[in-house]
């Protein structure tokens, strides 16, 4: 079974208000499974423009990565996220070839 991914391109604009939303997103991403592939990190841009932060987050599936997001847990967590940060987001299912 392939596994399902969440793929972020996130700016900061408070990094303590921000930590908020990192200290409240971990129940959720411990209840379903979660595990950072990416946070942050180093990069180098080779083409296009992406925002200044990169988080992949693996999970069991693709039903699982969107439960993750869909639930309560996350959603009140995404609250504190919105009014300091400005990011894209997808869920993608990964390749099971």
């Amino acid at each position: 079974m392939a596994k399902g991914y969440w793929v972020a391109h996130v700016d900061i604009d408070d990094m303590e208000r921000y930590k908020d939303y990192i200290a409240a997103n971990a129940a959720p991403f411990s209840d379903y499974g979660a595990r950072f592939l990416v946070r942050g990190g180093a990069k180098e841009i080779r083409e296009g423009q992406l925002r200044s932060r990169t988080v992949v987050i693996e999970f069991k599936d693709f039903a699982t990565a969107k439960a993750c997001y869909d639930s309560v847990a996350y959603q009140t967590a995404k609250v504190l996220r919105d009014p300091v940060s400005t990011g894209d987001m997808e869920i993608v299912e990964g390749y099971d070839g």
